[in-house]
């Protein structure tokens, strides 16, 4: 008898227990006394549709109380779609009491996109300042700059959905500076009026195709940097010098190869001529045997032979050049 009723007490409890959890009873009351309408109904379907009750009620309440009608078939997909509900239900309110249209669509759009929709909505309150890494140019003259800017942007809601972020806008405005830079005659132009830079980046429309608006582009710091100009000289004058080398010694390797041709040449030539003058007692000798010539002829040959030699000696103890194919020596007339 006690184990039975141990028993019915145990389902008992275990009712309770469900019937509290499918009905969330305490929930439901706290949206009544809030003045939002719930029903038992529709509660108990969030649990069979595996949605949290006070993830959407909560939300509905503080919607109620602000004054933004939602309805509870939107908050639902939202949380089916993996939104925060509860974020976007405050990017209204905070978008209604700062005179910002924003709706629920939209709003709801930008969450699933994977933005903060509550902190776009503050950052079109109060503007951001994003600091750029140091952007380095060169003026015309050489001069290089190095530049640091604080730009201020604001966001712009109706762009979040699709539109780039902070690094595209970091991004153009480098790219801005050192266009602005380039188109400096002097870097001294630059230093004297920094807000060139700033005027020449804000007229390009940057921010074009952005989450943000940009509101201003303030040079932080200007430094002078490295003389591109002088180094870029120098390097171009280095490179000239050893291509000027490397003609150079391919000229003096081309004189010495023409040197050591002609040398050869010489040499090839004395050759010819010392074998040519080799024939010539044969070419005598075959002359008297065949009788062409006569023994006065040869002795004739011989005084002219003897008095070339001496006119060789004479002009070498006098300083000057032997002849080529002299002999050098005197032979006896």
């Amino acid at each position: 008898m006690e184990i039975g009723v141990l028993i019915l007490a145990g389902i008992a409890l275990l009712a309770v227990f469900l019937f509290f959890y499918l009905v969330p009873v305490p929930l439901w009351i706290t949206a009544l006394f809030s003045g939002v309408n719930v029903p038992l109904t529709s509660l108990v379907g969030m649990r069979f549709r595996r949605i949290p009750p006070a993830k959407i009620v909560n939300p509905m309440i503080k919607a109620f109380k602000a004054g933004i009608p939602v309805e509870t078939a939107k908050l639902e997909a939202q949380y089916l779609a993996g939104g925060n509900v509860d974020r976007v239900v405050d990017a209204l309110i905070a978008a209604d009491k700062a005179g910002i249209k924003l709706n629920f669509d939209r709003a709801a759009a930008i969450d699933l996109a994977g933005r903060d929709v509550l902190e776009a909505v503050k950052l079109s309150v109060n503007p951001k300042v994003i600091t750029s890494p140091t952007v380095a140019g060169m003026a015309k003259d050489g001069i290089q700059l190095l530049v640091t800017a604080r730009i201020t942007v604001r966001a712009n809601i109706d762009r979040l959905v699709g539109g780039a972020g902070e690094e595209t806008i970091v991004a153009r405005v480098g790219e801005g500076i050192v266009a602005s830079i380039g188109q400096s005659e002097d870097h001294k132009m630059v230093l004297e009026q920094p807000d060139r830079i700033s005027k020449t980046v804000l007229a390009k429309g940057l921010d074009a195709g952005t989450a943000f608006e940009i509101l201003s582009v303030d040079i932080a710091e200007v430094d002078v940097g490295k003389n591109i100009g002088a180094q870029l000289r120098t390097d171009q004058a280095e490179a000239d010098k050893k291509i000027a080398q490397a003609k150079a010694e391919e000229r003096r390797a081309m004189a010495v190869a023409l040197e050591q041709e002609n040398a050869a040449l010489v040499e090839a030539m004395r050759a010819k001529l010392v074998e040519a003058q080799a024939a010539v007692p044969l070419a005598l000798a075959e002359a008297l045997r065949n009788g062409r010539i006569g023994v006065m002829d040869y002795y004739q040959l011989k005084n002219i032979e003897a008095d070339t030699d001496m006119r060789e000696s004479i002009s070498r103890a006098s300083g000057g050049a032997t002849p080529e194919g002299g002999s050098g020596t005197t032979s006896p007339r």
